[in-house]
């Protein structure tokens, strides 16, 4: 066994770019493809989600205080744009389940004996995931318009926020990642992906107004990542957004976004792979 390994490692493709472009590929269609065979698996996480519009819109719509305003309607639209990130960051604990599982199955030790790029294993779980998370989006979107959520800005604008979301849940899901490398069994990743998500998600812009706050709570989550996602998408889809703040994310949310994403990604991307390949040595 291991000289055919060693021998497939010299005769391995010499475009390192090219090579993990390739191998990322082929395990999200992989995924993909695992995916669409356990349709149960994107049905549940269709339900959540859904529950989350239906519950909170008709459940706190009268209750909530929007801009001067207990519309119900006004509160749909404040709300969607949280919904819409929370779906997408949730996503995250899936994520940390899968790589986990297949860790415990002993899937990664076999990629690994391949000659394929390091990174690719992680890099084409997470693009696998960021397309089902897309097709929720569609989902929900509809949802949403069923319910009463509108948007009042031009198509561009529209669909750059729902990019900024995939953009947003794509850099969550590596830290779903190195996560998933972390524990032993996919039940403690699902577990220790939930642990962190609750608090970035709540204390945040997403429900309610975050200047109703008590002071600190309102700076932790004027600066947490996700309320500038859910800010942006707010700005963009024209919908009624918090009260202002002087806080830089919250007068940038674009930008904020942007910058807290790649951050993301590039921090938690190089300690998941170096991870990788501790974990799997």
């Amino acid at each position: 066994m291991s000289a055919v390994t060693d021998t497939a490692r010299v005769v391995a493709p010499g475009n390192p770019v090219s090579q993990s472009v390739r191998d990322s590929l082929v395990v999200a269609k992989r995924n993909l493809i695992r995916m669409s065979r356990i349709p149960e698996v994107v049905i549940f996480g269709l339900i959540q989600p859904i529950m989350f519009v239906v519950l909170f819109s008709y459940v706190f719509g009268g209750s909530m205080n929007i801009g001067g305003s207990t519309s119900p309607s006004v509160y749909r639209e404040f709300l969607m744009a949280g919904i819409f990130a929370q779906t997408v960051t949730f996503a995250t604990a899936g994520a940390g389940a899968g790589i986990a599982e297949d860790m415990h199955k002993g899937l990664i030790d076999r990629f690994r004996s391949l000659p394929m790029a390091r990174g690719a294993v992680l890099t084409g779980r997470t693009l696998a995931d960021l397309v089902q998370t897309a097709l929720t989006l569609v989902v929900l979107a509809v949802v949403a318009l069923l319910v009463g959520w509108r948007t009042h800005t031009n198509i561009g604008e529209v669909l750059g926020a729902f990019g900024l979301l995939l953009l947003s849940g794509y850099a969550f899901t590596w830290i779903g990642a190195l996560i998933g490398l972390s524990v032993r069994t996919p039940e403690a990743a699902t577990s220790g992906g939930l642990v962190w998500l609750f608090p970035v998600t709540f204390i945040s812009n997403a429900f309610v107004d975050s200047s109703r706050m008590t002071p600190w709570l309102r700076h932790i989550a004027e600066w947490n990542p996700f309320s500038a996602t859910v800010q942006a998408c707010r700005k963009l889809f024209g919908n009624p957004g918090v009260s202002p703040s002087d806080a830089w994310p919250m007068q940038h949310p674009v930008w904020a976004t942007l910058i807290y994403s790649a951050l993301i990604i590039l921090i938690f991307r190089t300690l998941a792979v170096r991870k990788y390949r501790s974990a799997t040595a």
